[in-house]
């Protein structure tokens, strides 16, 4: 069911994204104001287009989020190879994600006066604290990383 759903989800944002669903959309916009006076601009006429602009935003909702959160797990993981590659990446980064807001904002806060103050070589002196909660975090999701890939033999599986 999750399968069925993620592709389903990639394809109907794949295609909204494209000008032939926006030009539908206009078009059945027009169609029903073109339709207004044979229905003489009713309470049904009117309800057609509430309900179907209602049902098809409640649905998109659910659409767009899952597919929102699919590219941002992608571009996070593409992130933490990157830094992971790189040596002169601070390793500590990668578990982020795993963070509060507030810790976020004060990291963020962090990196912002160093970016005022150039290229420091002792600059993690004063988020050595933040930088050590997210190390701890970066453990034990790793440790949960490798439990999950680990290949399992083959009693495990069955």
């Amino acid at each position: 069911m999750e399968q069925l759903f993620s592709k389903l989800a990639q394809w109907t944002g794949g295609q909204l994204g494209k000008p032939h669903t926006f030009a539908g959309a206009c078009l059945i916009v027009i169609i029903w104001a073109v339709t207004g006076p044979m229905f003489g601009y009713s309470d049904t006429w009117q309800l057609v287009i509430n309900t179907g602009t209602t049902i098809i935003t409640f649905l998109m909702v659910f659409l767009l989020q899952h597919t929102q959160n699919r590219d941002t797990r992608i571009i996070q993981l593409k992130l933490d190879e990157l830094i992971r590659s790189n040596d002169n990446a601070r390793d500590a980064l990668l578990g982020l994600e795993e963070l509060t807001d507030d810790d976020i904002r004060r990291i963020q806060a962090k990196f912002a006066a160093l970016a005022k103050m150039g290229n420091v070589p002792d600059e993690l002196v004063g988020a050595h604290e933040e930088l050590q909660k997210v190390s701890n975090v970066l453990h034990r999701v790793r440790g949960r990383v490798r439990s999950v890939l680990k290949p399992r033999s083959p009693e495990q599986q069955e």
